[in-house]
């Protein structure tokens, strides 16, 4: 497991929690809510468990709780609050939020929890709209801001993955609208194919039949697909 982070600097903090570096020491300074460690030559870092409290401190102060009052809770209540908030008002903010602490916390429950949450106040178009694509945009900013390690990104990337091909399961049943099939690759080099496996279950959602080739696909292998009658569309 040396690939998992566990050390961050508060530029991380800023970056994962979108709460200013100067926010954070303030917190720190004045309520004692983080705790830094130093390095042998007095640089601060902070620890997953700093980095957790801190995701949980901003999901309460996001829901009306005063900083000044969350500092007098012990570490659990803190954490059990979120967790309520987290599980029972799981709506955008509170859900994204939620998906960053099950992320960098290898937390398959809280991710479950919060998606099944928002599947009763949401369809599954609308939570992956609303809440799952702004999360990978988010995702992306932290590859860019080297914040993510990859197995943080596989980790959450997987589990999305597993609720759209159990969403394309419900619909394949259903009988097709048309008798053209869509034939969806993505090209050699190309692996990341979360978003075509999205526009799969919107074609299924149509009516629409489907051939799912996934990534990485040699052009030449399109050759039956391209020389048969049948109409496929690729």
């Amino acid at each position: 497991m040396n690939n998992i982070k566990s050390v961050f600097t508060i530029k991380d903090l800023e970056n994962i929690s979108g709460i200013k570096a100067h926010t954070i020491r303030i917190w720190e300074k004045r309520y004692n809510l983080l705790i830094p460690e130093r390095t042998d030559t007095n640089i601060r870092y902070y620890s997953s468990d700093n980095l957790q409290k801190l995701l949980n401190v901003v999901l309460l102060n996001n829901n009306n709780f005063k900083i000044s009052k969350i500092a007098l809770m012990s570490n659990d209540t803190i954490k059990l609050k979120a967790r309520e908030l987290a599980f029972n008002k799981a709506v955008n903010d509170e859900a994204l939020n939620s998906l960053k602490m099950s992320m960098f916390q290898f937390d398959k429950v809280l991710f479950n929890n919060t998606y099944n949450v928002l599947l009763h106040k949401k369809t599954f178009r609308e939570v992956f709209k609303e809440v799952f694509m702004p999360f990978l945009n988010h995702i992306g900013l932290l590859w860019q801001t080297d914040t993510l390690l990859p197995s943080h990104e596989h980790f959450i990337s997987n589990l999305i993955t597993q609720k759209i091909q159990i969403n394309i399961e419900k619909l394949e049943y259903a009988a097709t609208k048309s008798d053209i099939t869509y034939v969806l690759f993505l090209p050699e080099n190309e692996v990341h194919d979360l978003g075509l496996m999205y526009l799969n279950y919107e074609l299924a959602l149509r009516g629409f039949s489907t051939i799912y080739l996934g990534q990485s696909l040699p052009i030449d292998n399109l050759s039956y697909f391209i020389k048969t009658n049948q109409k496929f569309v690729l």
